[in-house]
């Protein structure tokens, strides 16, 4: 996705307003990157070392070419809610890392939540999707335990889905995890312009994973760096970092043979590239899907944020849609300004359903979001009560992202098309959020209170 997204939060992954704002959109977006996979796109192998490439050009970056038939939409009007206000709770301790520690309460019975029909239904699709990856991961956010979603799991197989909300009722209890306070954004799968083969107009390329970057992970070393990972490349007798945007922009890849297909666009490239996975819509009509394969480990900066900070954007523009009107109204500004983003993501082209969330199996449009897995087993229905109304009710947590991070924090995914883009380009919602968990889990998290 994030989204994150070919597996995972990669999928940010994504155009979303807070990402723009200040935040890294793709998980493993940073030098060093979390154990669980990026929205989107999930954990990809480890290459072997190759020999180093030339350096990198140094020729300033080519000025941007808009394309006159690609236009930035208008981002959607917010329907206004009153969110439900979250539980009181004590204060959330100092050195909190994950959902048990940051300490959990019971929640309302799902019958008191108000879910319609139809997002019940959505989610139970989702969530049966989700089933054989939950019962086979290792929850991090301390909430779940071997074996306590096996009954959940066996009944959603063959549980009719017109009797959703019988289902959740039945086996899911709710709980708010530390001070409930959510703030949730939105992604959604794009769709450019693009070409499998460079042609007049046709000229961004859309690289697949180079054979000499290399990730490893530092849990392999030192038993206080698990969990941590680095991506690079061989330079000689060191590992170096890997190339930057400027330098990969510049030409730091040219004529290896990398390109999977070439973007019309260089600014719509750059917005499917914080989502993680999207559409090229090609000239004959057809539809390349691409999907995250990994990412050059450089930290992800947020332009909406930098071009706030200079005065340059006012806090209105920062959508998505603003920042596009932005970089097409100055190429060589533009150019400059995306370069200011060293974050690179490489693609593969998807042939199966996507796009993929963390948990390998593809995300649902207005039913899947991305959470942080330290406080949201993955797989787990979240209740979303929040000032914007479009959100409101039940998800599943299906992906993660890079700056998907804390309890409470959730990006949702809106699917694809201009209405998804015009949703997820301006989302940013505040208000409470609940985990529904199997009724075993919520009986044993009560009990040791």
């Amino acid at each position: 996705m994030r989204g994150t997204a070919t597996g995972a939060a990669h999928r940010a992954r994504r155009t979303r307003l807070a990402f723009l704002l200040a935040l890294p959109l793709l998980a493993g977006c940073a030098s060093v990157i979390p154990e669980t996979a990026p929205r989107p796109g999930g954990p990809a192998a480890t290459p072997a070392p190759a020999p180093a490439p030339t350096p990198a050009p140094t020729a300033a970056p080519r000025p941007y070419q808009p394309r006159p038939s690609e236009s930035g939409s208008v981002a959607a009007t917010p329907i206004p809610a009153t969110p439900k206000p979250p539980l009181a709770a004590a204060p959330v301790p100092a050195d909190a890392a994950t959902a048990a520690q940051s300490g959990v309460i019971a929640g309302p019975e799902y019958n008191e939540l108000g879910v319609s029909a139809e997002q019940a239904t959505a989610a139970l699709k989702a969530f049966r999707l989700s089933c054989p990856s939950v019962q086979r991961r290792t929850d991090a956010s301390g909430l779940t335990q071997a074996g306590e979603w096996t009954e959940s799991c066996a009944a959603a197989t063959g549980w009719p889905d017109r009797d959703a909300s019988n289902f959740f009722s039945r086996y899911f209890g709710t709980v708010q995890v530390g001070a409930g306070t959510a703030f949730v954004t939105g992604y959604y799968e794009p769709e450019i312009a693009g070409s499998r083969t460079r042609a007049p107009g046709y000229d961004v390329p859309i690289y697949r994973r180079p054979p000499d970057l290399v990730e490893i992970d530092l849990g392999e070393f030192a038993d206080d760096l698990k969990g941590r990972r680095i991506r690079g490349r061989v330079d000689g007798q060191k590992f170096a970092r890997y190339h930057d945007r400027a330098a990969i922009e510049a030409g730091a890849l040219a004529g290896r043979g990398l390109e999977i297909a070439w973007a019309a666009d260089a600014a719509e490239f750059f917005f499917l590239q914080i989502q993680g996975s999207g559409r090229l819509r090609l000239p004959d009509g057809q539809i390349m899907r691409i999907g995250y394969d990994t990412q050059n480990g450089r930290d992800y900066v947020g332009i909406g944020k930098l071009l706030l900070d200079r005065g340059e954007l006012q806090r209105g523009q920062a959508s998505m849609q603003g920042i596009l009107d932005y970089l097409r109204a100055d190429p060589v500004r533009g150019a400059a300004v995306m370069n200011e983003n060293p974050s690179w993501v490489f693609f593969r082209e998807l042939t199966g359903p996507g796009p993929l969330g963390a948990l390998g199996v593809p995300v649902t449009g207005r039913a899947s979001v991305a959470a942080d897995p330290k406080y949201v087993p993955l797989g787990a229905p979240v209740f979303l009560s929040l000032d914007r109304a479009e959100p409101n009710g039940l998800w599943i947590a299906q992906d993660t992202g890079g700056a998907i991070k804390g309890a409470n924090r959730f990006d949702s995914f809106w699917g694809a098309g201009d209405q998804a883009r015009a949703i997820a380009g301006g989302m940013a919602a505040r208000g409470s959020a609940l985990i529904l968990l199997p009724r075993a889990s919520v009986a044993r998290l009560t009990a040791a209170r």
